[in-house]
């Protein structure tokens, strides 16, 4: 119920289209769930573009599109894209194709079959090089996101929309993505550090008012926007005053984001403590089960930050 991160980015693709022929929405015979239903296809003409249960030829063309110019989107379930990595790798990547890539469902709160699991992106993409591959937290970064994304000629760029209801804060987005692997510290605190990413943000947010509760310090909130790339200033500035990092991220540990930041502190006296889901395969999960299987709760990430200091 409410709005749907598919009906805005239809919205606001149809207005691109009007204003630039140059546009180009191309899917993998999944148009409603990106978007496009039967009358937003009529409206986009031949600017709109299905070429059936084919991702590879998706991502190939589109990469064909931005080197001759043109703005090509790319949506689909973020299930599918493993289908498609050679073509991210070697056609969109290699060449630094202005390709924007729009993956839906990439959540543990999306879809829960075994063939359909957005569980594993962020560990496939975000070690490709020269993708940047973000993840907005609200409806506003979303829309700010795609919009520079396309307008854009420097990287090839892939957004993976939040799997939760759509949260909107009404603020305007005035932050320069073209500032690669730049995080935003929203709350600043002592001790313990959040970093929630795209979807788990509101969850660090909860973690932190829980910790500040219980304890009387404030917990620095950080969204990092970036799954491919660290905030090494940031990070090296929080050795100062924490003790504790902690990790959000709404998909696999191995491989994922919280690992780059492990790394990152490996060497220092700061202890980083990862949250996400293990590498398995799941089937018509129920999502509470699994969030609490996997210490994904507010009180369990609490309890698990608190033995630590």
């Amino acid at each position: 119920e409410g709005e749907d991160y598919s009906v805005l980015t239809g919205e606001l693709l149809l207005n691109k289209m009007k204003k630039d022929k140059s546009v180009v929405f191309v899917t993998a015979a999944v148009p409603s769930n990106v978007g496009f239903p039967k009358e937003n296809r009529e409206k986009a003409g031949n600017q709109y573009i299905d070429v059936g249960i084919a991702e590879e030829q998706a991502v190939a063309m589109c990469s064909g599109i931005a080197k001759n110019g043109g703005k090509p989107i790319f949506g689909t379930n973020a299930t599918f894209i493993q289908r498609t990595y050679d073509q991210f790798s070697q056609d969109v990547c290699i060449n630094q194709s202005p390709v924007t890539t729009i993956l839906n469902y990439s959540s543990v709160l999306g879809l829960n079959d075994v063939t359909h699991l957005g569980l594993y992106d962020i560990a496939m993409l975000s070690n490709i090089p020269n993708l940047v591959y973000l993840a907005p937290t609200t409806k506003e970064e979303y829309l700010a996101m795609l919009d520079w994304s396309m307008e854009q000629n420097e990287h090839p760029v892939a957004i993976r929309t939040p799997g939760s209801t759509m949260i909107s804060d009404g603020k305007e987005v005035t932050k320069d993505f073209s500032k690669i692997n730049t995080y935003e510290m929203t709350q600043k605190g002592s001790k313990t550090a959040l970093i929630g990413l795209g979807t788990f943000y509101s969850l660090a947010k909860e973690v932190a008012a829980e910790i500040e509760a219980k304890t009387g310090t404030k917990a620095t909130v950080i969204n990092p926007y970036y799954i491919t790339g660290i905030d090494q200033a940031m990070l090296e500035d929080l050795k100062k005053d924490h003790d504790v990092v902690v990790t959000l991220e709404d998909g696999i540990l191995d491989g994922g984001f919280g690992e780059k930041i492990a790394r990152f502190y490996g060497n220092s006296n700061v202890k980083v403590l990862n949250f996400g889901l293990k590498k398995e395969f799941l089937d018509r999960y129920n999502v509470e089960d699994v969030l609490k299987a996997n210490h994904l709760t507010k009180d369990q990430i609490v309890a698990d930050i608190l033995s630590t200091l």
